[in-house]
């Protein structure tokens, strides 16, 4: 029978804890039912191992109930580790499990009492939370306590003794049971606390102090000790400036502030893939990277980091949060503080550098955004070096027996966010304004209205090393040397790496589908019912295929999609007896537009089809792709889109799903637009999804080709493309002022000079005749009232230059 000595105590336990998070499963522990199963704490606690006892009968997993009667030769459901500081004078419990010679499983068991989130927050919640301290029997009652209701178990996969055994002696198979036991228990706490926090003090002079900061200061100053001096106090300035004073009772408070706010703001948070972080977290460094579209993106990954048992990372902030109030509090939740620039400021750069370099090197997990600001247009923006050419200088500067760095690329998804009215002024050109406490006051005045639901998607995550063995693979001989001189190509590889993993991870929800299908339309209004035939379009075209991860779509139907967008304010329903219609007005389009470009990509070859039958009814199969083939790289480059192994197969595939859908029909050795009207409308939305990006780079082109060779250099070939582009977008109707974002031309540029269409010598951009002919031949994709636009005014270009007797050619040559 179980040992009754504790049972009143067992009962009280049993009634007042309450386990709020738990992995895994007990279905998902794979244990053998053959045989016997013994549970391993990390060390002798009365309280884990009563707990322990109420779980198993519980979930009906094997008892850790420790049976005492005469004559029972069973091994014992539970034990301990024992302590490697102690010399053990009498064989321990595990030593006499392996010397029976009985393979057993054994299933190591990590309980963290007030670790879990609650809703609870206060000074004793504070201070009994589990931390990398050493507990003690009163801290421990404490803990259990206060908090009993927030409690956290995790249960590691089961160890075969039989498996390990192999002819050993059964001291040395002790050992090294207990070694990896240890090993395991070791990594939960990591995942779970993070390395333990060094006092931050302790880290600013061991940065000071470094080699690295030190010849900074000392090439700085020169051989002027006094000079020195000032230096060497002006890094300290720095190091508090930058770094983080993160703390265990700073996270439990946030927690509680948090879960109160999304429970306000949200509807519901839906997290999708956090088993891949779970299956790295503890024996790899992590550095995550989520696509930046809001300032709730780093609390809310924060957050749901800690809900699901792992430790929040560090967050690289911009200077402008460092503000009264706000900044001392995401300091001790984790953020470290940046300036917008280091030109000019080698000290700053090199105290900053190492700074990183300390938490990397420990374990930390970091958290920093690769577009370098919150995104404006709603797209994913084209990555910045800055973050990832210093990770890349860290990982370098380890041994090569360090563990393991994996970045983890995270796509967060609004059906509505909070900056709304400034990203719409800012995109009309009005100044950016100042974060500060009082600004944050307004935010909280919006908090009641309706925000619908959030969505956090884990991408697949990158190891880094494997990325330097694919695409550099000598990188192994520039350990120890920060800045090797193919760094700059390979952090440019490993940001579109990224950004496409991101881009990869989306998902839709009723927002994105509805603005995809509304603003599909010349004047933002459309019929309810078409509406909703669209919908479903876009709908099927994402469905999960059988063996494809695929997108998740959303629950409910296209109507429920379009009245859950009304009741957001995003969408006006108009009844009439015709038939009803659904509109948007021009703040509401604009704010549409935002939330359809966080999905484009999703669409961009389904989108670049349709497209290709605006002007054509016919293509043969053959002639499509040769038509498509040339700009599909730059497209992929623009919307940051996961390349398909063979874009042909993936042609082929898509246009079955048109096909499919009764927008195709398949003639002979080609394709035809089907003839109903209501399928040639939905096929002509499709194509308007993708048309702004395409037009967008047959401008560029079209003034490239309008000069010749070696007339632009890089930023004025940008701005000249940018000017017409504008100018267009007045004169047609495009009034979104994402169509001629600077930003957006250089990376068009950039796409063509990596494909090879563009060359540069002397600063200056050289086309071969082989780009004027895929131009002639893409021509006919466009409107013909576009192509005359651009012709009338490249001719009143050549007509104010012809006195000075130059040549251009026209777009149509």
């Amino acid at each position: 029978m179980a040992d009754s000595r504790w049972r009143p105590l067992r009962r009280l336990l049993h009634a007042w804890v309450r386990v709020r998070h738990r992995e895994p499963a007990p279905e998902a522990l794979g244990l053998d039912p053959e045989l016997p199963t013994v549970y391993v704490l990390p060390r002798p606690a009365l309280s884990d191992r009563l707990l322990l006892e109420c779980l198993t009968e519980r979930d009906g997993l094997p008892s850790a109930a420790v049976r005492r009667s005469k004559g029972d030769e069973a091994p014992p459901p539970l034990l301990a580790l024992p302590d490697p500081r102690r010399r053990q004078r009498k064989p321990t419990l595990l030593r006499h499990l392996i010397e029976r010679g009985e393979d057993v499983q054994l299933v190591p068991v990590s309980v963290f009492w007030g670790r879990a989130p609650g809703k609870r927050f206060g000074l004793w919640p504070l201070l009994a939370a589990d931390d990398w301290r050493l507990t003690g029997r009163l801290r421990r009652l404490l803990a259990v306590l206060v908090n009993g209701r927030d409690l956290e178990v995790h249960l590691g996969a089961p160890l075969r003794l039989s498996e390990l055994a192999d002819g050993r002696d059964p001291a040395l198979l002790e050992r090294k049971a207990a070694r990896l036991l240890r090993v395991h228990f070791r990594r939960v706490r990591e995942r779970v606390l993070g390395p333990d926090l060094s006092h931050r003090r302790t880290l600013i002079a061991g940065v000071v102090a470094s080699p690295e900061v030190q010849a900074t200061i000392d090439k700085q100053a020169g051989g002027d000790e006094a000079r020195r001096e000032r230096l060497r106090r002006r890094a300290g300035r720095y190091g508090r400036e930058i770094a983080a004073s993160m703390s265990y009772p700073a996270l439990r408070f946030l927690d509680g502030l948090l879960g109160r706010l999304w429970h306000r703001l949200y509807d519901g948070i839906d997290l999708r893939g956090i088993e891949r972080v779970k299956a790295l977290a503890g024996h790899h460094t992590l550095v995550y990277v989520p696509c930046h579209r809001s300032h709730i993106d780093y609390l809310l990954l924060s957050y749901v980091l800690y809900e699901q048992g792992l430790m929040p990372p560090h967050i690289a902030a911009g200077r402008n949060l460092d503000m009264p109030v706000i900044g001392p509090l995401l300091r001790r939740g984790g953020a470290f503080f940046l300036r917008r620039s280091f030109r000019g400021q080698p000290l700053y750069a090199r105290v900053f550098d190492e700074y990183l370099h300390r938490l990397l090197s420990r374990g930390h997990s970091l958290e920093y955004f690769i577009e370098g600001g919150r995104s404006r247009s709603g797209r994913l923006l084209a990555p910045r070096p800055g973050m990832l050419a210093m990770t890349l200088g860290s990982f370098l500067r380890r041994p090569a027996a360090g563990r393991p760095l994996s970045f983890v690329p995270v796509y967060i998804g609004y059906e509505r966010i909070l900056e709304e009215a400034s990203y719409r002024r800012e995109l009309a050109g009005g100044a950016k304004r100042k974060e500060s406490p009082l600004a944050l006051l307004g935010v909280l005045g919006r908090l009641r209205e309706p925000y619908g639901r959030v969505t956090v998607n884990v991408g697949e995550p990158l190891d880094l090393a494997t990325f330097l063995d694919t695409h550099q693979p000598d990188w192994r001989a520039a350990i120890g040397e920060p800045r090797p001189t193919w760094r700059a190509s390979a952090v440019s590889r490993l940001g579109e790496t990224l950004a496409r993993r991101i881009n990869a991870a989306a998902t839709l929800n009723p927002v994105n589908l509805v603005a995809l299908g509304l603003l599909a339309t010349p004047h933002r209004a459309i019929e309810a019912e078409l509406l909703e035939r669209q919908l479903a379009l876009l709908a099927e075209l994402k469905r999960p295929r059988p063996g494809d991860e695929g997108h998740p779509l959303p629950p409910g139907s296209p109507r429920d999609w379009i009245d859950h967008a009304r009741a957001l304010g995003l969408l006006d329903y108009r009844p009439h007896p015709l038939g009803d219609l659904v509109a948007a007005d021009d703040h509401q389009a604009g704010r549409l537009a935002w939330y359809r470009n966080n999905v484009l990509h999703l669409y961009a070859l389904a989108g670049l089809v349709a497209f290709a039958f605006r002007h054509q009814a016919r293509h043969g199969r053959d002639a499509l792709a040769a038509l498509l083939a040339p700009g599909w790289p730059v497209l992929e480059h623009e919307l940051s889109i996961e390349a398909p192994a063979d874009f042909e197969a993936a042609l082929d595939a898509t246009l079955a799903q048109l096909a499919e859908a009764g927008l195709l029909i398949e003639e002979g050795q080609g394709w035809r637009r089907a003839e109903g009207l209501a399928e040639a409308e939905q096929l002509r939305m499709l194509g308007r999804l993708i048309r702004p990006t395409l037009e967008r780079g047959y401008l560029l082109v079209a003034a490239l080709l309008g000069e010749a060779p070696g007339h632009f250099d890089h930023d004025g070939l940008a701005s000249h493309a940018r000017q017409l582009a504008e100018r267009l977008a007045r004169l047609t109707g495009r009034d979104a002022p994402e169509f001629f974002d600077a930003r957006l031309f250089d990376g068009l540029l950039e796409s063509l000079e990596r494909e090879g269409w563009l060359t540069v010598r002397d600063d200056r951009l050289h086309y071969e005749e082989t780009l004027r002919e895929a131009a002639r031949r893409s021509r006919t994709l466009f409107d013909p009232a576009l192509r005359h636009r651009l012709e009338r005014i490249a001719a009143r270009r050549i007509a104010a230059r012809g006195a000075s007797g130059e040549h251009a050619a026209t777009p149509g040559d």
